[in-house]
């Protein structure tokens, strides 16, 4: 069985955001960037698991710049067997989706893994654009994944319930919490990550369907206010007047 796994930087949580170029660009001085978390904790240990149980062979992928190779070196310690990078800056998910497309098309893999989405953009635009692309089934926001056979075997939390969907391979699957657990990276596998070849390849020409045209900062959150619980009169009067929730 082959798996692909699809990977990307994220700012860590505790990096200072702030924008430059006329607030068109995330400033990247002095960021620290790690590997996105749904793609690491669910995605990528989820292929690892089914790896160790039944011998499958891990490909991470990514498209990006030499800034990445860090987050992919983090990959392939916790066990991931190649990796791949598609050189170009990540700016638009059409041509992320179609580049990563471009690659698997003729590498016969059985199952495509993405993380929900991104914690820095929140899009959860890439797993359905990469199906589309391979003409595969997809399956999106999955809480869990066996594999039988020529089956997959599928949890996605809906209103209410948990809906069970079995689908053939080969498929792309999208992951969330539930699917796996994190993984640290032992002293072996960083060491043996310094070693392991990283294949660049430039991307094929795709228009990019959109730009960024602004960030902006949220707003800065207002005080709290204090109620005494035996006020009940003005808890109701700012619930109505100010609030205007009830």
């Amino acid at each position: 069985m082959k798996i692909l796994v699809c990977i990307s930087k994220a700012p860590d949580t505790t990096s200072k955001i702030a924008f430059t170029q006329d607030n068109s660009r995330f400033d990247e001085n002095g960021v620290q960037y790690i590997v996105n978390p749904y793609d690491e904790w669910y995605a990528l240990v989820r292929a690892l698991e089914i790896k160790e149980s039944s011998g499958a062979e891990v490909t991470i992928i990514t498209v990006g710049t030499t800034s990445d190779e860090a987050i992919m070196r983090k990959a392939l310690a916790i066990g991931a067997d190649e990796a791949v990078r598609i050189d170009s800056e990540p700016n638009d998910a059409y041509f992320v989706a179609t580049a990563i497309a471009d690659y698997a098309k003729d590498k016969s893999f059985d199952l495509v893994l993405t993380g929900k989405e991104t914690i820095n953009f929140n899009g959860s635009q890439l797993g359905g654009m990469i199906a589309e692309a391979l003409n595969a089934p997809y399956i999106s926001i999955a809480s869990k994944l066996d594999v039988s056979g020529n089956t997959l075997t599928l949890e996605r939390e809906i209103a209410g319930g948990v809906e069970v969907v079995e689908v053939s391979l080969p498929s792309v699957v999208s992951c969330a919490k539930g699917m796996a657990e994190q993984r640290i990276p032992n002293m072996r596998g960083i060491m043996a990550a310094r070693t392991k070849p990283l294949q660049v390849l430039a991307p094929n020409k795709t228009d990019q369907l959109t730009h960024y045209v602004a960030f902006a900062s949220p707003s800065a959150k207002s005080g709290v206010k204090l109620i005494d619980p035996n006020n009940m009169d003005e808890l109701v009067s700012l619930l109505h007047n100010e609030a205007k929730v009830i």
